[in-house]
């Protein structure tokens, strides 16, 4: 017989034993809800989650280009070369046909992909599961014209909606010559869209004046999408023009304004042996009444012995000779310059 135990040493191994169970049964006790608690957790955000989805989805307006009347399109059918087309043009009013489909097909205010899908779905009638793809070749809904006092005049076509400052940048920026105003002339809104985004503000056409300087700085009530169809025009700055015994005759857009010192100096100054103590004012009479003239001294203005004169529209300023030189030719010469530079342009 081997050495009697004793009872706690028989006892040790069966409570270790006990205790171990008893904390794996505490472990799992507590693993069990909290593993509970965290399924339910990560389930119940998903509610929440779609809702934030499908506002967005509803709140943000669909930018994808939506065809429209003038538009031309590449249409291809896959493995069909017979029906596929290189050049369709949407008509006035919004259709396009399609060889072996029955009537017009609407076009105007689809997108790309939709106008596929309507398509691939007619000819299923033919065709096990065509394959149709949609391209735009030429836009030509979805077009402004830009003329006057910008950099860069012509006809934009747009592919989005696209405000009036965008535009300008588009065409490099007023000239040195632009004056206050930019102008909108808008005719009758044609968009067949009228559920389309951009017809959200649209009106029935008009004139829409703007201040220039409110437009650049970006204020919104100055910087409105422009629409399809308007001609944007910025006419260019009121002039006075200098000639005659000046560094370099010229018309001065009148940005601000502008005395007859100040505009003798933005000529270049007079020329020695002028007669600055005799400048010429030729100025027109409001009402087309004829003309009246103003002579002024330079040297009493710098002297502050004489007021120097605010130049109005169209005034023209000519410092003479000594000898003194006839403001016609000057004017021929100015002017004559000017037409010279006209591209000439061919009226069939």
């Amino acid at each position: 017989m081997g050495p009697l135990r004793r009872p706690a040493e028989i006892a040790g191994p069966r409570s270790s034993l006990a205790a171990t169970l008893l904390a794996i049964s505490a472990v799992v006790a507590l693993t069990t809800p909290f593993t509970a608690r965290a399924q339910n957790g990560l389930q119940s955000p998903a509610p929440s989650l779609q809702g934030v989805a499908t506002t967005a989805a509803t709140s943000q307006p669909n930018e994808s280009y939506r065809l429209g009347a003038g538009d031309v399109l590449d249409i291809r059918i896959l493995n069909r070369p017979q029906l596929s087309r290189d050049a369709v043009r949407i008509d006035g009013n919004g259709m396009i046909r399609m060889p072996l489909i029955e009537g017009e097909i609407q076009a105007a205010c689809k997108s790309e992909g939709e106008l596929a899908k309507e398509i691939a779905s007619r000819y299923l009638k033919y065709y096990r599961n065509p394959q149709v793809d949609v391209f735009v070749k030429e836009f030509h809904a979805r077009e402004v014209a830009l003329i006057g006092a910008v950099n860069q005049q012509g006809r934009y076509q747009m592919q989005r909606r696209v405000r009036l400052l965008e535009l300008l940048t588009f065409a490099k920026g007023p000239s040195d010559k632009a004056g206050e105003t930019i102008n909108i002339v808008r005719g009758p809104r044609t968009d067949l869209c009228t559920n389309s985004p951009a017809a959200a503000d649209t009106d029935a056409g008009g004139f829409i004046s703007l201040r220039l300087n409110d437009t650049l700085r970006g204020d919104e009530k100055a910087n409105p999408f422009v629409q399809s169809g308007d001609i944007v025009s910025i006419p260019e700055a009121n002039q006075v023009y200098v000639i005659g015994h000046v560094y370099s005759p010229k018309a001065i857009s009148m940005k601000e304004p502008i005395t007859v010192s100040r505009a003798i100096a933005m000529a270049g100054g007079p020329l020695r042996d002028s007669k600055t103590d005799r400048i010429h004012i030729l100025r027109q009479v409001p009402g087309g009444g004829g003309q009246s003239e103003l002579y002024v001294s330079l040297k009493a203005i710098a002297k502050k012995q004489a007021e120097d004169v605010l130049l109005l529209p169209n005034d023209i300023v000519e410092v003479q000779e000594s000898t003194g030189k006839s403001i016609l030719r000057s004017l021929i010469g100015t002017v004559g310059g000017s037409v010279g530079q006209l591209p000439a342009i061919l009226i069939p």
